[in-house]
């Protein structure tokens, strides 16, 4: 990686991790009948968890 295709990798990073953490909570918010803020804050967490873990796995089957 050079000093010039850092900031590039680093936001494709970011924008990935966005919209696995965004498409995870809209699935939790459909999945739930009432939404109070505490589900908010388990299902914003859940989905920040489960946006790396679906990002690890994708670079471990894509090797990059």
């Amino acid at each position: 990686m050079t000093p010039r295709t850092a900031p590039r990798t680093l936001l494709l990073t970011v924008g990935e991790l966005l919209a696995w953490w965004a498409a995870l909570t809209l699935l939790w918010l459909v999945l739930i009948t009432p939404v109070y803020p505490l589900e908010w804050a388990v299902g914003g967490s859940s989905a920040a968890v489960g946006a790396l873990l679906a990002r690890a796995g994708r670079r471990a089957v894509t090797w990059r």
